[in-house]
């Protein structure tokens, strides 16, 4: 991603987003709601600075 740049993410489809140990990292989400009872996001679980630095 670079600054300015718009990404789309389909509903349902698993993402990640995130900063480096060197680079922060903002975003702003969007998302129009719909008739759905499908839930507008899923969380994935927190991880530690351990695990981040493993990946």
């Amino acid at each position: 991603m670079r600054p300015g740049q718009t990404v789309h993410t389909p509903p349902g489809q698993w993402h990640w987003h995130g900063a480096t140990p060197e680079h922060f990292m903002s975003h702003l989400a969007m998302w129009e709601s719909s008739d759905s009872d499908e839930p507008d996001a899923t969380w994935g679980e927190h991880v530690s600075d351990v695990e981040y630095l493993q990946r």
